[in-house]
């Protein structure tokens, strides 16, 4: 069973457009279609930028989150080389929780390594839209 990771932007797209396709994803993952994980930092993150951008959107987010299991990012887990470190906490929970997603719209940090699981120790990195044409 694949074991998505989402990252922040994931999580406020989600709760910003429930009817867009991160909630699709998620939809999807709490019927059962896969397993759904993010981190108390991706959390923080998707919560603090809703405050500030959408603020009606946070209690999409209270709604979804019963759905998604939180993991904490072990410090020495592996990361690419070179992945900012703001962003170092999501990939290692991403580790910690043995994803074979990671599902970010971080084309600017994570870019280098979408769809390149051989330099992701194994983890796909993908937008939601990439990773819906897999199917």
């Amino acid at each position: 069973m694949k074991r998505i990771f989402l990252d922040a932007n994931v999580l406020f797209t989600a709760s910003y457009n429930p009817g867009g396709k991160a909630s699709l994803v998620i939809e999807l993952g709490a019927a059962g279609a896969w397993r759904l994980f993010s981190s108390g930092y991706a959390v923080a993150e998707a919560r603090q930028n809703l405050q500030v951008k959408a603020p009606s959107a946070l209690p999409v987010l209270k709604r979804i989150l019963p759905q998604i299991q939180i993991v904490a990012a072990k410090g020495s887990a592996s990361i690419p080389v070179g992945l900012v470190e703001k962003d170092q906490p999501i990939f290692q929970a991403a580790v910690t929780c043995r994803a074979t997603h990671l599902l970010t719209g971080d084309m600017k940090h994570f870019g280098e390594w979408m769809n390149k699981p051989g330099a992701t120790f194994g983890i796909i990195v993908q937008t939601v839209a990439q990773f819906l044409e897999s199917l």
